[in-house]
């Protein structure tokens, strides 16, 4: 039974990992987003009031986006609690390879954490 608490676990972890890789990325591309639309109008020349509803509504997802990244942590640390009371008590963990930061994800997908348990 603790085998296979602990491969649906990994399951879950998983696909935890993936929501959170996946809403970093958004943010990324967002913020890239409202980044560039000012710097654009400002290459232009074009008066401020130009793309000024696109920029807010822009801005209004980068929000939500955060908020959808507060929700999933929060539910990260739920999930650690949830472990706990299923018995599932880990020694240590860590990533199979050292994190690198700056590499992306082919086609615009999510990288994936490669997670292993030290028992």
């Amino acid at each position: 039974m603790p085998r296979l608490r602990q491969a649906v676990a990994q399951q879950v972890a998983d696909r935890l990992f993936a929501v959170e890789s996946a809403i970093d990325l958004a943010l990324t591309r967002a913020a890239e987003l409202n980044a560039a639309m000012p710097q654009a109008r400002t290459e232009a020349r074009l008066p401020a009031m130009v793309g000024q509803t696109a920029l807010d509504r822009a801005a209004e997802a980068f929000t939500a986006l955060v908020e959808a990244r507060r929700r999933i942590v929060a539910t990260h640390a739920s999930l650690d609690e949830t472990r706990l009371q299923i018995g599932l008590k880990e020694v240590a963990t860590g990533d199979s390879m050292p994190k690198d930061p700056f590499t992306e994800a082919s086609a615009g997908e999510a990288p994936l954490a490669r997670l292993r348990a030290v028992a």
